[in-house]
């Protein structure tokens, strides 16, 4: 009985499990199988390598490594700008203001624009010749502000790394005011009667509650930033000289430029192996925090 019981039980998740080998299991076991072997994704003939192709892409694809520090420095930004930013602007919308519910509309938009279109109008606002921003720097006095901005190795990075913040703060900020209204406020009435002013509420009330919210923006934001690329390139296509090169965009130039698809599909393994791992690192962090509040 307990044994017919069982079955039943995962007759019911075998569509699941069917869907998730197909689309998930099967093609991560065919890339894996293609990263073993050096071939060009037109020749039916494929020069079986074995590990060669990720022990070059560990110790001697140094663009690969520079692209996988982009990554990490635009999500570092995305971490501290963008989720603080989303974090305040919930607070602020969580209270009873006027038009809050016009400004949750406004700051949800932005993600919801085309990342292409928003791409190449911040590149037009940036551009060093006509673009919108060195104009209103000369207008202002600041002229020796001046530079094309997408163009220069000292402000590439940090010009693709606020346009993703800003692309991508709303929906840190959708997922922070959820949070903030699951909140009771039977506590913060609770705490005012005790005497407690707004930062003590703050700290003892809003943040432990929300730590758990703030872990899932966390991951969402690593996971989402780490992979981004059509922004990328609609505004830098990568570069200059590789300045602004993400690992995404790193697997299409294996793929299109160099037509090593072998390579390419042990490039993405790499990759994901490398999410799956900095995951890990965050529910374990997530995990500690939860215990310490």
């Amino acid at each position: 009985m307990r044994i017919k019981l069982t079955l039943q039980n995962y007759l019911f998740i075998l569509p699941a499990l069917i869907i998730f080998s197909i689309f998930y299991i099967y093609p991560f076991y065919k890339v894996f199988q293609l990263g073993l072997y050096e071939w060009d994704g037109i020749s039916p003939v494929k020069l079986f390598v074995g590990l060669a192709n990720f022990k070059e892409i560990i110790f001697e694809d140094k663009i690969w490594w520079r692209s996988m520090l982009n990554a990490a420095y635009i999500t570092f930004i995305a971490l501290t700008f963008q989720n603080t930013l989303a974090f305040c602007l919930a607070l602020a919308c969580d209270r009873e203001i006027r038009l809050r519910n016009f400004y949750r509309t406004i700051f949800f938009i932005p993600p919801v624009l085309s990342e292409v279109v928003v791409g190449l109008v911040w590149q037009w606002i940036l551009d060093g010749n006509y673009g919108i921003l060195n104009s209103w720097l000369i207008k202002l006095g600041f002229p020796h502000l001046v530079r094309n901005w997408l163009s220069d190795p000292r402000t590439a990075l940090n010009c693709v790394a606020i346009v993703h913040s800003w692309k991508g703060f709303g929906w840190g900020f959708l997922i922070f005011l959820a949070g903030l209204q699951t909140i009771p406020r039977e506590l913060y009435e609770a705490a005012k009667v005790d005497g407690a002013d707004a930062w003590q509420m703050f700290r003892n009330i809003t943040i432990p509650l929300m730590i758990p919210v703030m872990m899932l923006v966390a991951i969402l934001t690593v996971l989402g930033t780490m992979q981004a690329f059509v922004l990328i390139i609609a505004m830098t296509g990568g570069g200059p000289a590789y300045h602004t090169e993400v690992p995404v965009l790193r697997i299409l130039a294996s793929m299109r430029g160099s037509s090593r698809f072998g390579y390419a599909c042990a490039q993405g393994i790499s990759f994901g192996i490398i999410l799956v791992i900095i995951s890990f690192i965050q529910y374990r962090f997530s995990q500690k925090a939860r215990q310490i509040y």
